[in-house]
């Protein structure tokens, strides 16, 4: 066990006080009553209380264990969306190599080889996998088949492994170190689909996509990036090495891709006939649907810090 940056440290304490208080104040409201969106609010509370539990935990046990959790998260994503997307049953033999993508991919972030990191899943990967499959044998759907395994290994795995890589990053430019980049883009990310779910329960009533996802609003994405544009501002001082206009920037960045991750998955479960990717979350869903907005605001948020910073 590690001891933890000051200042990630009491991030993690305000927010279990956070967490605290509205799990209080859900309590007050919903007794006596029994309203349908009460229990939602009551379920994502708790499942809040386990989503922060687990990324404590992990930092607390240093950076080799917030690694193995993220991979955890990679694969249980991966397999969330193999298990719902369709495939033919020849492509079984396929799905080995998909997955082991991703201890190969997390090994080139444990040991900071980022050539091999930024290429492998992209390049190596994408030529191997149809190659793999047309030694199969099998040639009807086989495009399909190949989108949707690419498609799938490329959101799950490469783009929440570029979270993993901020903490190979340089902890010498980041006033709370490389826990503290990851801390503030998994929190601003998350807080930003909150921010959007209650601005849009607040004051949305124009739909964004109503056809894709109709309970995005205008009000929704709009009041969600401005309160996550301030709370990069407010945190970038602390967390990153970030000015203020880049904090501004980061913010924009992660609300408005952060709503692009999230109705993209949407149209995939449109698509698919389904609400949520699963139920390993009770109130949030399954995996798929806690980091959809992860695997569109990681890379982008990554590279927008890489190429600034480091």
């Amino acid at each position: 066990m590690n001891a933890l940056n000051p200042t990630v440290t009491v991030t993690l304490g305000a927010l279990a006080g956070l967490l605290a208080l509205a799990s209080i104040a859900v309590k007050v409201w919903a007794d006596g009553k029994a309203l349908p969106a009460d229990a939602e609010i009551r379920r994502r509370t708790r499942a809040w209380w386990v989503i922060v539990g687990l990324f404590a935990v992990a930092f607390f046990l240093g950076r080799s264990a917030t690694l193995v959790l993220l991979a955890l998260v990679s694969f249980l994503a991966l397999k969330e969306f193999m298990t719902l997307a369709p495939t033919r049953q020849a492509d079984r033999r396929a799905l080995f190599w998909a997955y082991l993508a991703i201890p190969l991919q997390y090994y080139w972030v444990a040991s900071d080889w980022y050539g091999m990191f930024i290429i492998f899943i992209p390049v190596y990967l994408f030529l191997f996998m149809p190659f793999r499959m047309v030694l199969i044998g099998e040639t009807r759907d086989f495009l399909r088949s190949a989108g949707t395994l690419h498609w799938g290994v490329m959101m799950t795995v490469f783009g929440i492994s570029h979270a993993a890589y901020l903490l190979a990053l340089p902890n010498a430019v980041a006033p709370a170190g490389d826990l503290g980049l990851l801390l503030y883009l998994v929190l601003l990310t998350e807080l930003n689909d909150v921010a959007q779910y209650l601005w849009g329960k607040s004051i949305g009533h124009r739909r964004v996509l109503p056809t894709v996802s109709p309970g995005k609003t205008w009000g929704g994405l709009l009041g969600g990036i401005g309160t996550t544009v301030v709370l990069a501002w407010l945190g970038a001082p602390y967390l990153t090495p970030l000015t203020a206009i880049q904090a501004i920037a980061a913010g924009l960045l992660i609300g408005l891709f952060g709503f692009a991750g999230d109705v993209t998955l949407s149209a995939v479960k449109r698509d698919l006939g389904l609400k949520d990717s699963g139920s390993l979350l009770p109130g949030h869903g399954g995996i798929l649907d806690r980091v959809d907005s992860l695997t569109f605001t990681a890379p982008l948020f990554f590279h927008f810090l890489y190429y600034l910073h480091y």
